[in-house]
């Protein structure tokens, strides 16, 4: 079972959930696919037992034998080649490429046009105790999350349950985080800024055909935004998370109280489980 874990905006405590998720569980995976941000490591504390390089292939021209026909700038529909036949010079935009390999399948010329690594970010591999835990660090100055979300999800293990803790947001790394999960939980907070980008994040949801629940993070019950709101659409939610100054201080000292909500999150998991099952 893959639960992805996202949210509208930043800020609303995705990795908080994700992370209780992963401990109250059985058998479970940590995947931090924030790979701009990657942050669960301050809560779980992970024993990093291998590091790897991810790596991308991207063109790499020979001039000294390309004709400079154009071919592969024009198949290129993201613009990452640019030729110019009246000086014989060939262009590339590293940041456009999406490696998807159309350049050298139309080069006309061997070897005019070949596929060279380049490294995108790293793999980290471990553990926090009994939880597997994973996390991908894009280099910076990356423009794409994408590939290396897509290179992490290869190492999830499908004889446990994953818990995807989400980019912010309702772009493309959230889709290619959530895209093939079994369920998603979108975390909010009861404020006008949560309700907005929570009603994105539910499009977003309803997009990809995905069941999906709410938790509502520092709940405060005079607060009605998200539990109105839910109501009407007739969307569940799973859990309410009250504010409190106490969970606070232990959160910005770099913990959460797992051991005193883990019950709680058991019975997430299980509310989980039935949706899908219902299905």
């Amino acid at each position: 079972m893959k639960i992805a874990v996202a949210s509208g905006k930043g800020g609303t405590g995705k990795t908080t959930i994700s992370t209780l998720l992963a401990y109250a569980g059985e058998d479970m995976q940590y995947v931090d696919c924030d790979v701009e941000e990657p942050n669960g490591r301050i809560f779980l504390k992970p024993n990093i037992e291998e590091t790897l390089e991810y790596t991308e292939l991207v063109p790499k021209v020979n001039e000294d034998i390309c004709t400079f026909c154009g071919k592969c700038s024009d198949a290129c529909v993201y613009r990452a080649l640019v030729v110019v036949g009246a000086v014989k010079k060939t262009m590339f935009f590293s940041e456009l490429c999406h490696s998807c390999g159309v350049c050298k399948y139309v080069c006309p010329v061997e070897n005019a046009l070949i596929e060279v690594p380049k490294i995108k970010g790293k793999i980290n591999i471990g553990k926090s105790g009994r939880i597997d835990f994973l996390e991908g660090v894009l280099n910076i100055g990356e423009a794409s999350a994408v590939p290396l979300i897509r290179g992490l999800k290869k190492y999830i293990s499908d004889e446990k349950t994953a818990i995807l803790d989400s980019p912010p947001g309702t772009s493309c790394p959230v889709v290619e985080t959530a895209e093939d999960a079994d369920f998603i939980v979108l975390v909010t907070e009861p404020t006008p800024f949560g309700l907005n980008d929570l009603k994105l994040a539910v499009e977003l949801t309803k997009d990809l055909k995905k069941p999906f629940g709410i938790i509502i993070n520092k709940y405060d019950e005079d607060l009605r935004l998200i539990d109105d709101y839910a109501e009407r659409e007739k969307i569940d939610i799973l859990y309410r998370l009250k504010f409190s100054k106490e969970f606070a201080k232990v959160y910005s000292s770099g913990n959460l109280p797992f051991g005193s909500l883990k019950s709680d999150f058991k019975n997430n998991i299980y509310k989980i489980k039935r949706q899908i099952r219902k299905r």
